[in-house]
């Protein structure tokens, strides 16, 4: 059977140094900045040969509300984490830096996710594991 695993979302602009500890535990999306692109570079830095241990920065314009900026990498984080690219899909969506909003529950519902619950930095959002027959 399928083990759950979860992706983070960092939409805080100066999440930085605290990126290093957070890349031990899964895969990160953050939001390209200049000090986040620096806390990026030095795990890419302590982890060569490609791994990046799963840390992607994304563009945002300057104007952009977390909120936007989740919802315009929905189809890109689903496309690299979601079932048509790994045998277990993520289950568990951690966001760091946007409250949950109806907007982005919509949004997250058409990917499956129906649980949504409130962190300290943030909000988590859970989908069910998908059974075996309908993992491509």
């Amino acid at each position: 059977m399928a083990q759950a695993y979860r992706v983070f979302v960092v939409l805080d602009r100066a999440y930085g140094e605290r990126l290093s500890e957070l890349a031990r535990i899964g895969p990160i999306w953050i939001v390209d900045t200049t000090l986040n692109r620096a806390a990026a570079r030095k795990v890419w830095a302590m982890h060569p040969k490609g791994s990046h241990l799963g840390v992607t920065t994304f563009k945002i314009g300057d104007d952009w509300l977390p909120e936007d900026a989740l919802i315009n990498e929905l189809n890109t984080i689903d496309l690299h984490h979601g079932s048509y690219s790994a045998e277990h899909p993520y289950t568990v969506l951690e966001v760091i830096g946007a409250v949950v909003s109806e907007r982005i529950k919509a949004e997250l519902s058409l990917f499956g996710f129906i649980e949504f619950q409130a962190t300290a930095e943030g909000f988590r959002a859970v989908r069910p594991l998908p059974s075996d027959d309908t993992v491509l």
